[in-house]
């Protein structure tokens, strides 16, 4: 009998590491996963703070650390080491990667419009046409989203570096105070704000120049994950997308938007509250432009387009057919 015991003991004890090892609680019963953001804690990611603070994962048996992005951090790279089970990359990024055979999977785009705009002083300049930036200093920065994106509006207007002067963007905004810069790139829903502020108690009006007013649909922020999770863990996907978007649209609420902004000042210490507030209502604007916006739609022909502008501008040696990795949300 006591022989018994031992091996029935053994067994239970081997059968709970085999599943620790897959990641799966065996007293919770919970999925773990990590969840690695593109940019910093900030209000252009408050919906997945939203979701994994107000228990939207864990509500569906999950227990998801969403990680901080930034320049030095590469979704797409965690993925495909096992770093991580979800992140949020660009369409540029997630092109690139395929076309050196990453077998990533785009489960949902954030961002409708693309926050990537040109912020420009409108005393004294209207930009309402592409022309319209003839002879003028154009900030850019050499390698990023915004010189493929004012590349391609150039070239659909027929301009040259000959009919504008390119200037070298840094993360230093002083040639841009000192006008030395006519227009100059920001995110609009998390630097704009902060120098339309600077500028305004300086009396000077600003406004912005957006690329897809002009046509150019380049995608911004998606999730992704790997080919190997939708294959072999489809329900825990489907669980994420589904907390995740729960969680975008409920930071988006007007009516929940004062406990938005409490849960987002845990995060986000260093920004006033009063252009916190701004960016909140400019992210709103960005990822659901429209009252029938379904939150996570995927704009097809925008993802079609960026492939094809990237192809224009060798930034990828041949097609990748990049609707063949994509997944409509949950």
């Amino acid at each position: 009998m006591n022989r018994h015991i031992k091996k029935i003991s053994v067994f239970l004890f081997l059968f709970s590491i085999c599943f620790s090892l897959s990641g799966i609680r065996v007293s919770e019963a919970s999925e773990t996963a990590v969840y690695r953001l593109k940019w910093l804690f900030n209000a252009s990611v408050i919906g997945d703070i939203y979701a994994d603070v107000h228990g939207h994962f864990k509500a569906r048996g999950l227990d998801v650390t969403v990680k901080e992005g930034g320049p030095e951090r590469d979704a797409i790279r965690e993925l495909e080491l096992g770093y991580a089970a979800f992140g949020v990359a660009s369409a540029d990024q997630v092109i690139r990667a395929l076309a050196k055979g990453s077998p990533v999977v785009v489960i949902a785009q954030l961002f409708q419009i693309n926050p990537l705009q040109w912020i420009y002083r409108s005393e004294n300049l209207d930009v309402t046409r592409v022309e319209d930036l003839k002879g003028k200093v154009v900030g850019i920065t050499f390698g990023g989203n915004d010189e493929t994106i004012m590349r391609t509006l150039m070239a659909k207007a027929g301009l040259t570096e000959k009919d504008i002067s390119v200037f070298s963007v840094r993360y230093d905004y002083t040639p841009f105070y000192q006008k030395r810069v006519d227009v100059w790139p920001v995110y609009r829903n998390s630097q704009a704000p902060i120098l339309e502020k600077k500028l305004g108690d300086l009396g000077e009006s600003v406004a912005y120049f957006n690329p897809a007013a002009h046509g150019v649909k380049f995608v911004a922020n998606s999730v992704v994950t790997s080919k190997r999770m939708m294959e072999e863990q489809a329900d825990v996907v489907k669980n994420f997308t589904s907390a995740l978007l729960q969680g975008w649209e409920e930071a988006l609420e007007l009516e929940n938007e004062e406990d938005v902004l409490k849960t987002l000042r845990q995060f986000d210490k260093d920004t006033p509250p009063d252009i916190m507030r701004k960016q909140l209502v400019i992210t709103r604007s960005l990822i659901k432009p429209f009252k029938d916006t379904r939150i996570g739609m995927i704009d097809l022909e925008a993802w079609q387009q960026t492939e094809k502008i990237m192809l224009e501008q060798n930034q990828i040696p041949s097609p990748v057919a990049v609707e063949k990795v994509i997944r409509k949300p949950f």
